[in-house]
């Protein structure tokens, strides 16, 4: 009879692999950002992590046929796996938190050091029994610098989660911050599977552990795709109204909510002059204005696409000095950025303003803050 023990890991391993499976099937074509790329390049790697750690059980049980070599080529792609794993986990998380770090390419670079340390330790590990080795008797034993394999490995993730965290606390959007939070969250699974794995080998907990945390951060990713404009990144209009709702609900009769509506002037002729290409960049490089523009303000502020060349900012608190102030800052970070982005065409906008009233609909504000902006525009115009 099968060893049941085997059919048990096999069984939990293949839920894990199938879970997984479905996940990677769901994300294809749904993004072509860069980080969903690293995250499918993750997930192929802890399939190839359940398969070969499936594998050697079986053939370590008996269920399978297969000799010594066999059983070490299986551990050599099972850390090897392992590392790529939480290495692209760890670009996951510095892409979708647009970090500088991975804007520099020497700095990606430099972060494959620890992939490279095992890769080499894995090439000698058959010769010098360093990592784990295999008797002749066809039993499993862990050499005397098996750490390595999980300290190697799960130093990604522990710096990804120590870089999110502070990311927390410097964060002003409470959009924003509450996705962060949910990144941190995904760590601890696959962590303390791995303590609880090191510590206990014949324990399955690793693979579904694993899985879990994926499909976690599967759903965190579609509540983003949901929640945010495609293009800028930014939040979207439904997550405008779900903001706005919040703001309103948590504010006193002596809070301010100020709404800023930012529109882009000529537009229409950047399309048409320069192309759609050209009035995508535009976009983004709006986006990325208002973004630095609303660093260190009031906890709350949200940045949002409304639509079209239209974009929102919500900034619960500030004062009318501050408005003025904060128009001034848009539009010298929008100057310095153009420069910068070396774009063939004037980029500029025209800003509305308008407070809140008590009950009033987020409809009615940008009413308000849209005459504001067409009575600018008509002044500049002049």
């Amino acid at each position: 009879m099968p060893n049941e023990y085997a059919i048990l890991y096999f069984e939990i391993n293949l839920f894990s692999l199938i879970l997984i499976g479905i996940i990677l099937f769901k994300t294809r074509g749904l993004s072509k950002m860069v980080a969903q790329t690293h995250f499918a390049i993750s997930i192929i790697a802890e399939m190839l992590f359940f398969a070969s750690d499936t594998l050697f059980i079986l053939i370590y049980k008996g269920v399978l046929p297969g000799g010594k070599i066999l059983l070490m080529t299986c551990k050599e792609l099972y850390f090897l796996s392992t590392e790529l794993m939480c290495f692209f986990w760890f670009l996951y998380f510095e892409y979708l938190r647009e970090t500088s770090f991975v804007k520099n390419r020497k700095h990606v670079m430099y972060s494959t050091l620890l992939l490279w340390i095992l890769v080499i330790l894995l090439l000698i590990n058959p010769f010098g029994k360093i990592l784990f080795y295999v008797d002749e008797s066809g039993v499993y034993h862990r050499g005397p610098l098996f750490i390595l394999t999980y300290v190697l490995s799960y130093s990604y993730v522990v710096i990804a989660f120590i870089r999110a965290v502070i990311n927390i606390f410097k964060e002003t959007d409470e959009q924003n911050k509450a996705f962060l939070i949910r990144l941190c969250l995904f760590p601890i699974g696959p962590g303390l599977s791995g303590i609880l794995q090191f510590v206990y080998p014949k324990f399955p907990v690793a693979c579904v552990a694993i899985s879990l945390s994926t499909f976690f951060l599967y759903l965190t990713w579609i509540d983003q795709l949901i929640s945010l404009d495609p293009l800028t990144g930014l939040n979207n209009r439904k997550q405008l109204n779900h903001s706005f709702d919040s703001l309103s609900k948590n504010s006193g009769e002596l809070d301010n909510i100020w709404l800023y509506l930012i529109d882009v002037n000529h537009f229409k002729q950047i399309n048409d002059t320069y192309g759609h290409l050209q009035g995508d960049k535009a976009l983004k490089i709006i986006a990325e204005t208002l973004k630095s523009a609303c660093k260190g303000m009031d906890k709350g502020t949200v940045i949002s696409r409304f639509g079209g060349d239209e974009f929102v900012i919500l900034a619960p608190g500030n004062s009318e000095d501050e408005t003025g102030e904060l128009k001034n800052i848009i539009r010298e970070k929008l100057k310095e950025l153009s420069a910068k982005k070396n774009i063939p065409f004037e980029l500029t906008v025209s800003i509305g303003v308008a407070k809140s009233e008590t009950g009033e609909s987020l409809k009615d504000l940008l009413s308000r803050a849209d005459s504001a902006m067409y009575k600018e525009k008509k002044a500049e115009k002049k």
